[in-house]
């Protein structure tokens, strides 16, 4: 089973391990020895494999490979000790990933994509242009890599790095698979988000996976004119239609949605825009998250960014809302000193 190009590992589920060591003519019991040292003891060396027969590991480093990143660089904030990490593929592309400590958890953001196809005007990324979907090895390594530079486990996986999970929802799924696995990563659905700008579709495909993840709409207003200005695709999914996906998750899944919401100052923070939110938090169980607007004009250029201000009522506008029922958080500006909050995440120098 000579193979002048490594056969990658790292991604393959169970099953496809299974076949593999199958193929390799081995006991079906190896895949599972495989794939705990993986993913769930995460080495990276198949001498370190011990349960495994030695002329086994031998075969396998001839013909296989298990890192899929390479770390570039990781910067380390200091305001809060965001952690932002530079990883380069092998085809030499390159993506960022941001671990994310806080108290009582530490939450890895991970990217899906090279770039982004969707291009919001308030993000960093879309400026990038789209390159190509992440394997699944190449988003579970994301975890797997940064795991390594932190004395604490991560607990939380949020999909909100790089690209729009939704598009690759494929690779998305084998990834969710293996870090909920009982075998693999070992952490729990409920400790995982999915956040999308909304495509309905795909929205109901990944609820009809019945994988119990959380997922986490790009919101930011329900004025159809603005949400088409900042994000383009918007204009073909209008705002019922992506009720409508969410309202079909919801009785799938049976966890509450998020809406995440940049508050710009005076778009999207006047008492209508409470107005309306509190409609909408009647529809379908939610929490809303409230995000400052980041600076991105290190990367974008667009018209657009001369009336998207950071929100001078931002607070205030977190009150009124709770003032009316509505679960509401101020996410922190975590990262935001080294280009890691929210919206920062971009490849300089492509």
């Amino acid at each position: 089973m000579l193979n002048k190009t490594p056969i990658s590992l790292k991604g393959l589920t169970l099953p496809e391990l299974e076949n593999f060591v199958l193929d390799m003519g081995w006991e079906k019991f190896r895949a599972k020895q495989i794939f705990k040292w993986i993913y769930n003891k995460q080495v990276d060396d198949f001498a370190q494999m011990t349960d495994i027969p030695k002329h086994y590991r031998e075969e396998l480093s001839q013909i296989a490979q298990i890192n899929e990143l390479k770390l570039l660089t990781f910067e380390k904030s200091n305001c809060d000790g965001t952690i932002k990490f530079l990883f380069e593929l092998k085809d030499g592309e390159k993506i960022e990933s941001v671990l994310i400590p806080d108290e009582s958890r530490l939450t890895l953001c991970i990217s899906t994509q090279v770039g982004c196809p969707i291009d919001c005007k308030f993000c960093a990324t879309g400026a990038m242009g789209f390159k190509r979907n992440l394997t699944a090895g190449e988003i579970i390594d994301q975890v797997i890599q940064a795991q390594k530079y932190s004395e604490r486990r991560i607990t939380n996986i949020v999909f909100m790095g790089m690209g729009e999970p939704l598009l690759n929802l494929k690779n998305l799924i084998k990834a969710i698979d293996i870090i909920t696995s009982d075998n693999g990563i070992r952490i729990g659905a409920r400790k995982i988000t999915v956040s999308t700008v909304g495509i309905p579709d795909k929205i109901k495909e990944l609820a009809d996976a019945g994988r119990k993840v959380k997922i986490a709409l790009s919101l930011h207003t329900l004025d159809e004119n603005l949400r088409s200005k900042l994000i383009p695709i918007a204009s073909r999914y209008p705002i019922s239609s992506l009720l409508e996906a969410l309202r079909y998750y919801y009785k799938k899944v049976g966890l509450r949605i998020t809406y995440e919401y940049i508050v710009f100052d005076g778009l999207n923070d006047r008492d209508e825009d409470v107005k309306n939110l509190v409609e909408l938090a009647k529809m379908i169980p939610c929490k809303i998250n409230l995000l400052k607007f980041h600076p991105v004009d290190f990367i974008r250029k667009d018209p657009i960014l001369k009336i998207l201000k950071p929100s001078r009522r931002l607070e205030e506008f977190a009150q009124k809302l709770r003032e009316n029922n509505l679960t509401v958080f101020v996410r922190s500006n975590a990262g935001e000193d080294i280009k890691a909050a929210c919206g920062q995440l971009a490849i300089l120098n492509q």
